[in-house]
């Protein structure tokens, strides 16, 4: 039989070079070699090869190694092919597959569909695929993301240059400010940078972390997908993990007292130490914890409205003349030049204008003579010169008025006479500016002349204009008599970048402080928590069976991508550095964690780098509910 197969295989073979042969002599195209292959000829001498193959004749033709040789692109016409010529011959028509080769390709719906009852068809035809694909897609963007902000991470992170649309210039290390400048357009991508503002929201520090933990997530999610594992199971498993991450996050932390000013020093001092004004630090961390203890009650408070600090960024000079003052500070100008200075000020907030009315339609006047136009004057005189009576009436002589949109909220005569009863006014104050200005001097916006009275004015010691050696002025409001609980602060800064950058490690030292008030307790930084978390995690994933077990262990693994991470960016082997580090910590050195100053572990405590316990917590809870999340997704649906 043996013998009877290898001669009908030499007269195909002989079949299909003169087929081939022909073929050539007619300058044919190369796709025509897959009609040739179906020529019925070509596929008779083929069937008596698998004639002692019965009923796989067919697989044996559409596996066979010529076959299998051929490219893609053989089969398909190409688009650039020349025209045949009209007196060429017209070849081998191409005939239709017949249902057997189109089951064994997959293009029927029973090849590919399970049978549902009765041996029936299932229906339509279902791409299995398409889940994964999804799925694959979504962790792929997810990892895109976390992976551009990674060399941002610890106190020798890359900065980044963001350039916008209009020219405009950002360099931070910020991981929310970051992400919010970046044109991202995968949706599980937005994912990330919602989450990014989200822990920015809840903590304010850890905004570059999160996401870098979330990115690693998803890289474990990949792998136990390829291990065929569910993604409900690997889902359910992530939640169980974090909930055994946050106690044990708890047990190791520290508490601490808002009495205790050195341990908040300490805090603050490591959340600047990441920033590009990170030399500046022993300046901004003490002015930072003045600035929340001033605004809360430590006894009582749970929580810190940061609306209740005002940040004022004037150019010029450098970060060494940023300052805390306890008072109000504003960016505009004294209108009337002389008077700059007033002590006992008592304070007037107007949403009026000291200016001649105007129609509420647009209206046309037509003056036919010089007496007129004199009446018309004397009565604007008139009427400006009352309004400021009553204001002088009241006892008000510093002035602010609101900036207004319709008209000039100040005329030149209302400043005339404001500046002959000795006011002082400051205009275009911002509507932004309104609640926390009635809220630290205790005035109150006035929208009428006939409510303008002595009960709605606010009290200070001094109202002065001051001077900022050559590079602009202020004007700051102090000693106020019944003061709310507000401080404004003034950073400083050579240009624009740097006062911006200054501004958000402040606001990143506040919201440190922030967290420590809400939740009072400490850990240890530099990678410590995590590495502990890891292994206690796979600690907890052996006492587990099943597939959780493998998923757990997973969820363990995919935390040190945060020393791992911090000793990469400080210069430093992470295999190594990651390996000792392990190994201090399966010794019981729990506070043991890398020293990015020196080089090496050390006990991070000793070294005074903690942060607060709110900050991972957060961290880890936000990044497991967002990869869950995009675990549970297995489509894309995009509408009008």
């Amino acid at each position: 039989m043996f013998s009877r197969a290898v001669q009908s295989f030499k007269k195909t073979y002989l079949v299909h070079r003169c087929l081939g042969r022909l073929c050539a002599d007619w300058n044919a195209p190369p796709f025509l070699d897959r009609h040739l292959c179906e020529t019925p000829l070509y596929i008779i001498c083929t069937l008596s090869l698998g004639s002692f193959l019965s009923p796989r004749a067919p697989v044996f033709l559409e596996g066979s190694a010529w076959f299998r040789n051929r490219p893609e692109s053989a089969f398909i016409q190409p688009e650039s092919a020349e025209p045949r010529p009209a007196d060429s011959p017209v070849p081998f028509p191409r005939p239709s597959r017949t249902r057997t080769e189109r089951y064994i390709r997959g293009e029927m719906p029973e090849a590919a569909a399970p049978k549902g009852k009765g041996g029936a068809g299932g229906g339509a035809y279902v791409d299995r695929d398409k889940p994964a694909q999804i799925r694959y897609s979504n962790i792929s963007a997810g990892k895109a993301v976390a992976d551009a902000i990674r060399t941002s991470l610890g106190p020798k992170g890359m900065d980044k240059m963001i350039q916008d649309g209009k020219g405009d210039v950002t360099i931070t290390n910020d991981g929310a400010t970051i992400l919010k400048q970046m044109q991202v357009l995968h949706p599980a991508a937005k994912m990330l940078v919602e989450l990014s503002k989200a822990q920015d929201i809840e903590a304010g520090d850890g905004t570059t972390s999160v996401v870098v933990i979330a990115g690693a997530l998803l890289d474990a999610c990949a792998k136990l997908l390829q291990k065929g594992i569910h993604p409900t199971t690997i889902s359910e498993s992530f939640q169980k993990a974090v909930d055994k991450g946050v106690e044990v996050l708890t047990s190791i932390s520290q508490p601490v007292e808002l009495s205790d000013r050195e341990t908040l020093l300490n805090s603050a001092t490591t959340s600047l130490c990441s920033k590009v004004v990170s030399q500046y630090s022993s300046l901004l961390a003490p002015m930072s914890v003045d600035a929340v203890m001033r605004v809360i009650d430590p006894a009582t408070a749970t929580s810190v409205d940061l609306r209740d600090i005002n940040i004022v960024k004037k150019l010029g000079g450098t970060i060494d003349d940023c300052e805390l003052v306890d008072g109000l500070v504003l960016t505009q100008r004294v209108v009337n030049t002389g008077v700059s200075r007033v002590e006992k000020a008592k304070i007037g907030l107007i949403q009026f204008c000291l200016s001649p009315p105007k129609t509420d339609m647009d209206n046309q006047i037509v003056v036919s003579d010089y007496a007129q136009m004199d009446r018309v004057l004397r009565e604007e005189r008139a009427y400006i010169l009352n309004l400021v009576k009553q204001i002088k009436k009241a006892g008000c002589n510093v002035l602010l008025i609101q900036k207004s949109i319709l008209r000039d909220a100040l005329s030149d005569l209302a400043v005339h006479f404001l500046n002959k009863m000795k006011i002082m006014v400051v205009k275009d104050i911002e509507r932004e500016e309104i609640e926390f200005i009635c809220k630290t001097i205790g005035t109150k916006p006035i929208a009428h002349i006939d409510q303008f009275t002595p009960e709605m004015l606010g009290l200070a010691e001094l109202a002065e204009e001051v001077s900022l050696d050559g590079s602009g002025k202020l004007v700051k409001i102090t000693g106020c008599a019944s003061p709310g609980k507000t401080v404004s602060i003034v950073v400083r800064g050579s240009n624009k970048l740097v006062i911006e950058e200054a501004e958000r490690s402040i606001h990143d030292a506040l919201c440190v402080i922030r967290c420590l008030v809400k939740k009072r307790a400490l850990i240890a930084g530099g990678g410590a928590p995590e590495i502990e978390l890891a292994l206690r995690l796979a600690e907890f994933a052996r006492s587990l069976g099943g597939m959780e077990a493998y998923c757990v262990r997973a969820y363990a693994d995919a935390l040190e991508v945060i020393p791992s991470t911090l000793a990469e960016n400080a210069g430093l082997n992470p295999i190594s550095t990651v390996t000792e580090l392990r190994n201090r910590h399966a010794q019981g050195e729990k506070t043991a964690g890398i020293n990015v100053r020196k080089g090496g572990i050390s006990n991070i405590l000793e070294e005074l780098v903690v942060q607060p316990l709110l900050v991972s917590i957060s961290a880890l809870t936000l990044a497991t509910e967002t990869v869950r999340s995009i675990l549970k997704i297995d489509d894309v649906v995009n509408t009008r």
